[in-house]
């Protein structure tokens, strides 16, 4: 499904530029503009979902592939002593945008339990 006024499909695109880090057909990876430890990405799917409570078992290959991607991703950015993967569901999650994504932050002595919101 195509999300016209979705950041992140917009991102996914290549219509709102960003720091890429790592594409593919199915998903696409890049440094958040709110960095809240040395390194911070986000590894979002193409398809647009809404948020993890709305992924169903046709998602299960795709969200396996993203989270065997992390790892890889957060090795190469640097995260060889741990990382930490946030996924923020629904408001009270406390997500802000609504399409899936998951934050990969690490490279720190000392990581946040939560991303703190720009202010």
């Amino acid at each position: 499904m195509k999300m016209d006024n979705c950041v992140f499909c917009k991102i996914g695109r290549g219509e709102i530029p960003s720091e890429k880090i790592y594409e593919d057909s199915g998903v696409f990876a890049f440094h958040d503009i709110h960095p809240v430890a040395p390194v911070h990405f986000m590894l979002i799917p193409k398809l647009h979902i809404d948020s993890l409570a709305e992924v169903e078992d046709k998602h299960s290959g795709l969200l396996g592939e993203m989270m065997v991607l992390i790892p890889r991703l957060a090795r190469e950015q640097g995260c060889t002593d741990g990382f930490r993967t946030i996924i923020n569901t629904g408001r009270v999650g406390g997500q802000e945008v609504y399409h899936l994504h998951i934050h990969i932050i690490g490279g720190g002595e000392r990581l946040p339990v939560m991303i703190p919101r720009p202010r």
